[in-house]
């Protein structure tokens, strides 16, 4: 069996990635899209769908209003990226919020209260 190293599933999915990314920058100029920034795509195995995950850089913007910013754009972000990708099926796109940076902020806060907890536990006591 031959397999390729990377899959056409991945290979679109890293098309989609930078054409959306380049369109946040240049062409997409709603405001609660200012912040946004995609971090992953992932296809369907029949290439007709494609799950893209983006985060808030801003505490300004809200997830809400990213999630209505995207619903919006859709089409424009759908034709344009046909245009550019020149794909024989453009895939419909649904937006995630990804979590994976707030949970890591999260852990990074618990893991240094923990250590702040066991290094002053382990203090010795002043001498009086």
């Amino acid at each position: 069996m031959n397999e390729r190293p990377f899959a056409r599933t991945n290979r679109v999915g890293a098309l989609i990635h930078e054409g959306l990314s380049l369109l946040l920058q240049k062409s997409i100029n709603d405001p609660r899209l200012e912040s946004a920034t995609i971090t992953g795509v992932k296809m369907s195995t029949d290439l007709k769908l494609a799950k893209i995950y983006f985060v808030i850089s801003d505490r300004i913007a809200t997830r809400e209003e990213a999630f209505a910013g995207f619903e919006k754009a859709k089409g424009f972000i759908k034709y344009s990226l046909a245009q550019t990708l020149k794909l024989r099926y453009m895939p419909e796109l649904h937006f995630y919020y990804d979590n994976s940076i707030d949970y890591g902020f999260h852990m990074d806060s618990v893991l240094k209260k923990i250590n702040d907890e066991h290094t002053t536990d382990n203090q010795p006591a002043e001498k009086e």
